[in-house]
């Protein structure tokens, strides 16, 4: 059925902001950089593209009369945090999963970040030592059946909101946000950039700009930068989140293969380390456009984007938006990597 039938509970200030990238565009001196920001999207906890696929699901929660959002992710999960921030917003509590997704030795990595915000806000922190993954855990299941044991009514939110009937809606209706904000700004982006790991963002995004190509819109390349270091789960999560959204919202053909894509090459050697590359590009985009990032996202995700561009796989007259989706709060458990002012030759 069309978009606008689901039902949708706000929870960001309107459309996200979209601005042009101009220092950064001259120093690669390729194709044009604007951001689209999702990490000032929403006014709940430094809001975040999860923020975007939470609208969806919480209406879903609220019409199924659930009391407590059940969720998982790592202990620096900008989901989890998200999670919190609506639950707290709407009067419901917040039970959290919070695992050892990324090896990454700081003493201060349960107690930093996204996972202190998750605390302040009142939600039930769940410290489990098990690794990185992105299926459904038995860890998440037990915290479901407990909120049920102790008489609450739970709402089951997988990881990232990915793995969901809906978890693909708030991005579909991302992509219709930036067909309106390109009439009102004149511009048209061929390209998206952005970071690829629990799959529904990018996997939305696909769906929603295959709508409004069936509605006789342009096509545009939507390219996903794996984050995960497992590049095949994330193809395959991708791929089948993309298909279920399209079906779901009508978009009345099968997607084809070209339209999902997600490149491999900046992850690094594990999910939640960052690699030099992303190093060089939290620098680069903070020195040149003060535009922060951060090092399991979006650091990675700006690498691949300056590759593209620099290496002309991005042709010079291209458009390029990147997909801003938040996660600077992260930056406290890498507090290591920042000790001094490491300043570029601009």
């Amino acid at each position: 059925m069309p978009l606008t039938d689901f039902p949708r509970h706000p929870l960001t200030f309107g459309p996200s902001p979209v601005h042009p990238l101009d220092r950064l565009t001259a120093h690669l001196g390729g194709a044009s950089i604007w951001a689209k920001r999702e990490d000032v999207s929403s006014g709940l906890a430094y809001g975040g593209n999860k923020t975007r696929k939470l609208e969806y699901l919480v209406a879903d929660a609220i019409a199924q009369g659930a009391d407590t959002l059940v969720s998982i992710g790592g202990y620096q999960s900008n989901h989890t945090r998200q999670v919190a921030a609506v639950a707290a917003h709407l009067g419901m509590k917040a039970v959290l999963v919070q695992e050892n997704w990324v090896d990454w030795h700081d003493s201060a990595a349960d107690r930093v970040g996204n996972i202190l915000l998750s605390r302040v806000m009142g939600a039930e922190v769940r410290i489990d030592p098990a690794g990185f993954g992105i299926g459904f855990k038995d860890s998440w299941r037990q915290a479901i059946e407990d909120v049920t044991a102790r008489g609450g009514t739970p709402y089951a939110i997988p990881a990232g909101g990915s793995d969901h009937r809906l978890g693909g809606l708030g991005f579909a209706r991302w992509a219709q946000e930036v067909e309106k904000q390109e009439r009102e700004l004149g511009v048209f982006f061929d390209t998206v950039v952005v970071c690829a790991v629990t799959g529904s963002t990018q996997a939305g995004m696909i769906a929603g700009f295959a709508a409004l190509e069936e509605a006789g819109g342009p096509r545009r390349r939507v390219i996903g930068i794996d984050a995960s270091a497992k590049i095949d789960e994330t193809r395959d999560q991708v791929a089948r989140i993309a298909r279920a959204t399209a079906e779901l919202i009508g978009v009345g053909r099968d997607l084809r293969d070209d339209e999902i894509v997600v490149l491999e090459g900046w992850a690094g050697e594990k999910y939640g380390i960052p690699a030099q590359s992303t190093l060089d590009a939290i620098r680069l985009t903070g020195q040149l456009e003060g535009v922060i990032l951060d090092p399991v996202y979006e650091g990675k995700s700006m690498a691949g984007l300056v590759d593209l561009v620099t290496d002309g796989e991005i042709p010079r007259d291209s458009t390029v938006l990147y997909a801003h989706l938040g996660g600077q709060q992260a930056l406290n458990a890498y507090s290591a990597l920042f000790t001094h002012t490491a300043a570029l030759d601009l």
